[in-house]
């Protein structure tokens, strides 16, 4: 299985800090937030990684190398100066991570768990399998709401997604007709957002879930950052 790294945000919130930095290679606990992630992917025996790239792209290569240290092989894949989005970002980079078809992993690069990816399953029930999390102060609201082992649009259990899935190139079958003329999509390559795609899934009853009881961090902001930092270098 192969699995894709989402890279390509500019960043925004994250400013100062982003101005020379794309936040996935700031650091916490002593590296790169990305490299935890390549860390955990290499463990589970995942051998291709493909990251998309936008803000400060050459930073990634200059940094992650070409995936070797962690026994990995890196693709870059550049969006261009604006990035992708989740979903268009994926799309991009199906051709690279699935030719055949076969199910991938995707995360957000921006994240940090100590979810176990071993527990992500190789042949997803569906179209995707997603890791929900409790909500936290600032998605108050949640996402999306788990019903047993499926995901919903919405219900009495809403929780947040992690930004951690597993999902079939058969979920962008179609996407044309689920995003219609949002902004950017009838750019090339074209930008649309995954929720859409997910939604329309979730109707069919076509995408699994789990909740994840444990450490997440969404480091969308200095502050998360620096709560991080400091809890993971006092381990």
């Amino acid at each position: 299985m192969k699995a894709l790294i989402l890279a390509a945000g500019l960043g925004e919130r994250m400013r100062p800090l982003t101005l020379t930095t794309p936040k996935p290679l700031l650091t916490a606990g002593g590296k790169p937030l990305i490299a935890w992630h390549l860390g955990k992917l290499a463990a589970i025996d995942v051998r291709d990684v493909v990251v998309n790239t936008s803000w400060l792209a050459p930073q990634f290569a200059r940094t992650l190398g070409d995936g070797r240290q962690w026994g990995l092989r890196i693709d870059y894949v550049h969006e261009g100066e604006v990035p992708l989005e989740t979903g268009g970002g994926m799309w991009n980079a199906l051709s690279r991570l699935s030719p055949d078809g076969a199910p991938f992993i995707a995360i957000n690069g921006d994240i940090w768990t100590d979810y176990d990816f071993a527990r992500l399953p190789l042949d997803p029930d569906g179209l995707a399998h997603l890791v929900l999390i409790d909500n936290p102060a600032h998605n108050a609201a949640g996402d999306f709401a788990l019903d047993g082992a499926r995901v919903r649009s919405d219900g009495a259990s809403r929780l947040t997604f992690s930004g951690i899935g597993v999902y079939r190139p058969a979920l962008f079958e179609r996407w044309r007709d689920v995003v219609g003329a949002a902004p950017g999509a009838g750019e090339q390559p074209p930008r649309f957002k995954l929720a859409p795609l997910l939604r329309k899934a979730m109707q069919g009853d076509h995408v699994s879930g789990e909740r994840h009881p444990g450490r997440w961090t969404d480091v969308g902001t200095p502050e998360r950052l620096a709560q991080l930092d400091r809890a993971l270098s006092s381990v």
